[in-house]
């Protein structure tokens, strides 16, 4: 049997180490990682083996040759253009001659015992195998579920928490009979998971997975670069290294000349040539690639050192890697998590702060401190966007510096010339931040229309119309007064879409920013009359016939938020009797605690029930969600809003569909199927929900948080004109609040939070799915397991903290309970 190793990746995310280098030549203890992986193969007899290439191939021919010196025979495929993972091995048919082959990649550190493999696609008569690893975090792989055979059920490429149902994740190791690639299309971009895998299995194929117990890692972080290092001197992995253990977990290569006065706590490997001095000290997981030297004092942990560095006296290196042919001069520290890349110069007493990426070729002065990245390309980090954007403590993690750099990255994606609204809330730190975003993108060639401070669903309108290519808005987080929020807007006012943000991410990471010449500095306008517009165009699209003859009476609380703005000019023309409350800016507060809302909704049902209001409502600082109170001054709930204002559209539509997050009670589907409404469910990120409400016939869109969406008048969440079509629903309607509240079904949804480390997050999505066995299951958002009798719970990972949230309901709050409790103590057992 022949092999495919898969050499042709670029490895962005290990710049700067990849830089000048493809990624399978990147030593790992000081031997490329396909070396290991050639190694891997030859241990198991596969010595004819075909290597695919594309990005700097040359030097992977040149460092491989024919393969004579590891007794194998290698041939090179090279790809014109990327063609993808099926696409490649297509591309070397040629040289496979019909018979049964295996693939595996060139940049993945693993000791699977790949003969067992054959034996297990042998004895399956399996048309495809697949290797299969369980790993703590399945983000960043395709999962795949088995039954107990190994036949494959299901998979998907690389989840979001919400999707994750298994922690066996595609190792990109398969053995494959020759007509499967009969199902690749010849010269074109075709993938194995998300092209031909998916065809093979709806067709019935037999297609199987090998649960492997070996190692494997996937090495495409600095960290998981690291970690592989650590793995292999821990005797972890099965791999050859090329030394002498002069004691337990210390390797030395022939050559090297290591000072008896040298200090060493291994494990640890010095490469051959390397040349340590007396008074030096290599602590724990430190490599040292061929000739090396380091010098007196010096002290490394952790350090992962490539070829011909030098590494000065009292220098101090620790968790970093070091590209080759470098100087670390006198003095210098570098810490954690920071990569310099080849041929730089550290001159003498400099430093590095954590987690800075030193592009090659480049020279630090003496003394200077270095805490951004010197030079572009992209980062191994989380991503930098959070649920509402970027956030952060207000000059700390958020400062005048990011903004700028955020804004210009930003305005490097749009064209030179776009136009692109600005605006803020009513806090101070909201004000200064935006005035850095302001000049960066006029200096980025961008038109800059200021609303100033906005209403956060004005600042959506406004960048939704003609000739706006997006928005930058900023808020004090809720519920936060020390941090902000900087959301980005696309030319529709929604959030950036995750493909728009990783854009926006590589070139910041990159800081690849794009200036503009003198003569195409933007300009800074401020349009006029742009909360006239917004109110008529809300008066004009949203139907409020009926409210002059009702004769309602409605209690406003504006939070002392940007609602004060438009609300009081807006209200006088919509025909309802209005006392507005709060009906100021704020600067001192300028989002919500906890207190100050339960403080203020008490005081807002006082004066509904005082002033013998049909209701009230208590807008969020920046008018995108509102609370309701009813006639009674009774606080209705978020979830039961939802059901109220569902009730009202739904009854007056007659027709179309609702988009609802799946974590909505399926009373909802109630009420909605009552009036002939369909319900269509979606997951709980918003902009999932913000891409349901684009379909034509989608008449409401509501969060459970209290955000609704109103299509004809936005696609986006919009507090203002919500109210606005609640005044003239209940006009209509001549019910109040609590009587619409009373004729819809009670719900008996309940829900709990279990903390779960991020490192098991995975296998608890695995344990659920497997405890779930002969139940219906719902993979829309997270695992929903819904019972015969219509009761179901939700399981769902949150993907911003250690925790997973749960839902459950049932026909009664006994047997929600019970549900909760059940998926509660499979969550925690699979927690260990």
């Amino acid at each position: 049997m022949k092999a495919v190793v898969m050499a042709g990746g670029e490895g962005t995310r290990l710049r700067p180490m990849t830089a000048n280098q493809p990624k399978p030549l990147l030593p790992v203890v000081n031997r490329p990682i396909m070396e290991h992986v050639l190694r891997l193969l030859k241990r198991h007899g596969f010595d004819d083996t075909v290597v695919t290439v594309q990005f700097l191939a040359t030097l992977i021919r040149n460092y491989f040759g024919d393969g004579e010196e590891l007794g194998m025979n290698l041939r090179y495929v090279a790809e014109e253009v990327p063609l993808g993972t099926a696409g490649s091995v297509k591309n070397a048919e040629e040289h496979l001659k019909g018979e049964p082959f295996i693939v595996i990649s060139g940049d993945a550190l693993t000791d699977i015992d790949l003969s067992d493999m054959v034996r297990f696609h042998r004895e399956n008569g399996a048309m495809v195998t697949i290797g299969l690893k369980r790993v703590a975090n399945p983000l960043e792989f395709g999962i795949i579920i088995v039954d107990d055979d190994g036949r494959v059920q299901r998979f998907l490429e690389k989840p979001t928490w919400g999707q994750v149902f298994s922690d066996t994740v595609n190792t990109g190791i398969y053995i494959m009979e020759p007509e499967v690639l009969d199902q690749v299309a010849a010269g074109e971009n075709v993938d194995w998971s998300s092209d031909v895998f998916p065809r093979l299995l709806e067709a019935g194929a037999p297609l199987y997975g090998y649960i492997a117990d070996g190692y494997w890692e996937d090495v495409g972080t600095h960290e998981s670069y690291l970690s592989a290092q650590a793995d292999v001197l821990s005797g972890k992995v099965d791999v050859e290294i090329d030394g002498f253990e002069v004691s337990p977990g210390i390797w030395i290569a022939e050559g090297a000349e290591v000072d008896v006065d040298a200090v060493l706590k291994g494990p640890l490997y010095i490469g051959d040539y390397a040349k340590v001095e007396a008074g030096a000290e290599l602590r724990e997981y430190t490599v040292l690639g061929s000739n090396v030297v380091v010098r007196s004092e010096a002290f490394l942990h952790r350090a992962v050192v490539h070829d011909n560095v030098y590494v000065g006296t009292g220098t101090n290196l620790r968790g970093c890697v070091i590209g080759k042919n470098t100087d670390i001069m006198t003095g210098a520290r570098v810490e954690e998590g920071t990569v310099v890349g080849e041929e730089c110069v550290i001159e003498s007493e400099a430093y590095l702060a954590n987690g800075i990426k030193v592009y090659p070729f480049k020279t630090i002065e003496a003394g200077a401190v270095v805490n951004t990245n010197v030079i572009w390309e992209s980062k191994g980090q989380r991503s930098l966007f959070g649920p509402r954007g970027v956030s952060g403590l207000i000059n700390v993690e958020i400062t005048p510096e990011l903004a700028v750099r955020l804004a210009s990255a930003y305005a490097t994606t749009l064209k030179k010339g776009a136009v692109v609204t600005t605006s803020r809330d009513v806090s101070r730190a909201a004000r200064a931040l935006k005035r850095a975003v302001i000049s960066a993108l006029t200096a980025g060639a961008i038109n800059v229309l200021d609303l100033e401070a906005a209403p956060l669903p004005m600042a959506r309108f406004h960048t939704s119309q003609s000739g706006v290519s997006g928005g930058i808005a900023l808020r004090t987080t809720p519920g936060d007064p020390q941090s902000v929020d900087i959301v980005f807007l696309d030319s529709s006012g929604a959030d950036l879409s995750p493909a728009a943000q990783r854009k926006l991410e590589r070139v910041f990471s990159r800081q690849e920013y794009r200036r503009a010449f003198p003569g195409e500095i933007a300009e800074l306008s401020f349009p006029s009359r742009d909360v006239e517009v917004y109110a008529h165009e809300i008066l004009r699209r949203v139907d409020v016939s009926g409210v002059d003859e009702a004769g309602l009476k409605v209690v406003v609380d504006c939070a002392g938020g940007t609602g004060s703005l438009i609300l009081p000019s807006l209200l006088g023309r919509i025909g309802a009797e209005v006392l507005t409350v709060n009906n100021r800016l704020d600067e001192a507060s300028p989002t919500d605690t906890l207190a100050r809302q339960m403080r203020d909704l008490q005081r807002l049902g006082e004066l509904v029930a005082s002033s013998r209001a049909d209701f009230g409502v208590r807008f969020d600082p920046v008018a995108e969600r509102l609370q309701l109170v009813d006639g009674n001054g009774e606080l209705v709930d978020n979830e039961r809003a939802l059901l109220v204002v569902l009730d009202l559209v739904a009854a007056e539509r007659r027709g179309g569909r609702v988009a609802l997050p799946v974590t909505t009670t399926r009373v909802a589907e109630q009420v909605a199927n009552f009036h002939g409404v369909q319900v269509q469910w979606t997951p709980t990120a918003t902009d999932e929900l913000t891409k349901a409400a684009l379909a034509d016939d989608i008449v409401f869109a509501a969060d459970g948080r209290g955000g609704f969406i109103l299509p004809e008048f936005s696609r986006t969440s919009d507090g203002i004109a919500a109210f606005v079509r609640l005044v003239g629903l209940v006009a209509r309607t001549k019910l109040s609040l609590s009587q619409i509240d009373q004729r819809i079904p009670q719900a008996h949804l309940l829900r709990r939070s279990v903390p779960t480390p991020w490192a098991v997050k995975g296998s608890v999505m695995r344990e659920v799915v497997e405890a779930a066995q002969g139940r219906e299951i719902d993979t829309t958002d997270g695992v929903r397991v819904i019972e015969p009798d219509g009761s179901w719970a939700l399981v769902l990972p949150d993907t911003a903290e250690a925790v997973t949230h749960l839902w459950a309901e049932g026909p009664d709050g006994d047997t929600a309970q019970r549900l909760l409790e059940e998926w509660a103590a499979v969550v925690e057992r699979a927690e260990g």
